[in-house]
């Protein structure tokens, strides 16, 4: 029995951030069932596509879901998403701002069709607002929250990380929502008052307020001091030191030896006592101040030693330290395997199947043992008859009838 399981959700989602919301919510146990357009699919299915029609990047995003293909722009599709809202506790899109409701799916038709709906709604820079009708991947969020700002080293241009996390962070905030929203829901009921208003169990995601949320006291810096903080490469502001390094066989570590106590005993690892008993570094600032020496005196240690000597060195003097991992190293990792957080599966390309594939496993862990994966991305359409199903008697539609299912699909 899974924490959710009874949980039914209408995805109406492509790219990453509100699939990441559906993700979350179907690790747990939720039935996701996710409407695709006819033919393409969500675009996801084509991104970093090494082989075959279907991605590893879509197979992992759109794990434990179930796939329904329908076209939104037509009445037959309209009316069997609004005959699926009926069925299900929580709607979940991420178009531009003001598509469903020309679609004739805003929210009073979803009200009008479920009472109690949770409606999530993701977008570049949410529902209200100036910016709010202008379309935007998460690149644009990041750039607009603070963030890009930060990442990268300060005498180069902003870069991004290798990952799109502004899409991520906003599908885990959505996610959250959809808990806190359902809870709310669950309390009104047990206090036998009515449903509260679609307005207020609606679930307004921005992109770049899910990444100005984690920007920690950048603002309340500049408000409080006028302090413009800058881009630092793999330091972070005040404090020092902290850092990635490259060690003599080319591959790197992390060190965060930024500690008071730890910060002795870093520099005795790493064969420097007179910085160890230098009375200007025995502080945070003073270090801070000249991090550049600090850097230069262990990225020579470094330098001189293999990855694993290192990390094994600082390891026994108690100083917080890591290898930079690559996949190779994730796949391997006694860590992540002994909690199950490298799951191993077959999955078909959409030409081939592949065997044995090493896929992420599903974080948070909840009690004492991991949670499997249950299934990878669906193919396209692969349960559109099943879904259909639900709501046949209603649509008219025999689901066994592939002229029927073609006709409200496609």
């Amino acid at each position: 029995m899974q924490p959710l399981s009874g949980v039914r959700v209408l995805e109406l989602g492509n790219y990453i951030a509100a699939p990441t919301t559906g993700r979350m919510l179907a690790d747990f146990g939720a039935e996701v069932i996710k409407v695709e357009r006819p033919e393409s699919g969500d675009e996801l299915r084509n991104w970093r596509l090494y082989a075959g029609t279907t991605s590893m990047l879509f197979r992992t995003i759109n794990r434990n879901k179930k796939s329904v293909v329908l076209d939104l722009r037509t009445e037959e599709g309209r009316s069997a998403v609004l005959e699926l809202v009926r069925e299900v506790d929580v709607l979940v899109e991420n178009f531009r701002p003001g598509t469903l409701e020309r679609w004739g799916l805003g929210p009073a038709e979803l009200e009008t069709a479920n009472p109690e709906l949770v409606l999530v709604r993701i977008s570049a820079f949410g529902q209200t607002g100036p910016l709010s009708a202008q379309p935007g991947f998460a690149a644009v969020a990041e750039a607009y929250s603070g963030f890009r700002e930060l990442v990268g080293d300060p005498d180069r241009p902003p870069v991004r990380v290798g990952v799109s996390i502004g899409d991520s962070i906003a599908g885990m905030q959505a996610a959250f929502g959809v808990m806190v929203a359902m809870y709310r829901r669950e309390a009104d009921r047990r206090a036998g008052l009515a449903p509260a208003p679609l307005a207020e169990r609606t679930v307004d995601v921005a992109l770049n307020e899910a990444m100005f949320s984690v920007m920690e006291s950048l603002v309340p810096d500049y408000s409080a001091y006028g302090v413009l903080r800058t881009r630092t490469g793999g330091r972070m502001e005040g404090i020092a030191p902290s850092n990635a390094y490259v060690c003599g066989d080319g591959r790197s570590v992390v060190i965060a030896g930024n500690g008071n106590g730890i910060f002795k005993r870093y520099m005795e690892v790493i064969e420097r006592p007179d910085l160890a008993e230098d009375p200007e570094l025995q502080d945070n600032a003073g270090r801070w101040a000249r991090r550049d020496e600090l850097d230069e005196a262990i990225g020579a240690w470094c330098a001189r030693r293999t990855r694993e000597e290192a990390v094994a060195a600082l390891d026994a003097a108690g100083v917080p330290a890591g290898p930079i991992y690559t996949a190779e190293d994730l796949v391997a990792d006694d860590q992540l395997r002994s909690r199950g957080m490298i799951q191993h599966m077959d999955v078909s390309t959409g030409e081939d199947v592949l065997h044995d594939v090493a896929f992420p496993g599903v974080s948070p862990r909840i009690g004492t043992a991991p949670n499997p994966v249950r299934t990878l991305g669906p193919d396209l359409g692969e349960h559109t008859e099943e879904i259909l199903g639900l709501i046949s008697d209603r649509l008219g539609a025999d689901p066994t009838d592939d002229e029927e299912v073609r006709k409200v699909s496609a």
